[in-house]
């Protein structure tokens, strides 16, 4: 089948072509995003392949139908940039990847609890300049340390059975609780007593309707003071200008961010070379306790390895006119579920 890859930058070119010799797709690689005003660059192709920051909205799913699209083969697990009811009305089939590696995602998880509890951002760069002096660095046991998991999907079990390790205490809430974990120690409570009770707050639910700032004004209200935020889930789940304000404050004593809610124009980007115009982010980038990376939790050999198997795998089912594993219907637009992978 031919495929216009959207996004595409080497590391994707080296991983789906490389998978593709088991498949035999007609692998066509562009590098812009897939937008409005790059969606005709997909005229002829069945199948288009995009990434977390295509734009997949009503007019572009048209635009991809009239053109002679049939299937939008997403290679990750999100799938919050997609009109899921304009795809079935265009009798699009979409796909995703729904557990390529979560345990990419949580140790990526873990590592930025680590480095802020432990300031290791700001102790590299002293070395590296002379600077030898500990004042300033003093961090925290992450033992016995109340870790609220929002969302214990594949993802989330991995975080928590890692932070259990550590001796941390796991308190979790999902819609559909899992047995394992509670087996494990977790314990599930409503929103309002986990951001109660928690030293340490990790997101790894899916962003729907129902999660948009799922962090915001109130809920930061309601939390401990110092609080550590973690997010390597999907950026608006969090209220970014709410949490610098809670950051000014000290409401918020940490944040790690893997993900940003106006992400697309910047991430997988070299813009070393230019100003930032993104205000907001720009004042995220000025605390010297909050780190942030461009959307690279789950990048990792084995992971890009699991996307592009499984990506070029529901591309092939589709062609044989099987369903695909990784089908996505409107049936995920139903009353939300916090259980993410």
């Amino acid at each position: 089948m031919r495929v216009a890859v959207f996004s595409t930058k080497p590391y994707d070119r080296q991983f789906l072509s490389a998978a593709n010799k088991a498949f035999g797709h007609e692998l066509v690689f562009f590098e812009p995003r897939l937008t409005r005003e790059t969606c005709r660059l997909a005229e002829g192709f069945p199948a288009v392949c995009v990434f977390v920051n295509d734009e997949l909205d009503a007019y572009v799913l048209l635009c991809l139908a009239k053109n002679g699209t049939k299937l939008v083969a997403l290679r990750c697990a999100g799938f919050n940039n997609v009109d899921l009811r304009a795809a079935e009305e265009l009798e699009l089939t979409v796909t995703r990847v729904p557990a390529y590696s979560p345990q990419a995602v949580a140790e990526h998880t873990v590592a930025l609890i680590l480095a802020l509890g432990r300031k290791l951002h700001k102790a590299y760069n002293r070395v590296r300049e002379g600077n030898f002096a500990l004042d300033g660095l003093l961090g925290f046991d992450l033992h016995r340390q109340t870790v609220g998991i929002i969302g214990t999907g594949k993802i989330g079990v991995c975080v928590a059975q890692a932070l259990r390790g550590f001796g941390c205490r796991l308190l979790g809430y999902d819609p559909h609780p899992n047995s394992e974990l509670e087996k494990l120690g977790l314990r599930y409570v409503p929103l309002p007593e986990l951001f109660a009770e928690s030293d340490i707050i990790s997101l790894h639910c899916p962003l729907v309707p129902e999660t948009w700032h799922l962090i915001n004004e109130e809920a930061i209200a309601q939390m401990k003071r110092g609080v550590m935020i973690i997010n390597t889930s999907r950026g608006a789940l969090i209220d970014t200008r709410a949490a610098i304000r809670a950051l000014k404050s000290g409401k918020i004593g940490a944040m790690g961010l893997d993900v940003y809610e106006e992400e697309a124009d910047l991430f997988y980007e070299n813009l070393s070379d230019q100003v930032i115009q993104d205000d907001t982010f720009a004042r995220m980038l000025t605390f010297p306790n909050v780190i942030v990376t461009a959307h690279q939790a789950f990048f990792t050999r084995g992971a890009m390895e699991a996307i592009a198997q499984e990506t070029l795998a529901n591309i092939s089912a589709f062609e044989r006119g099987q369903q695909p594993p990784g089908l996505i219907t409107t049936a995920w637009l139903r009353p939300a579920t916090t259980t993410t992978s």
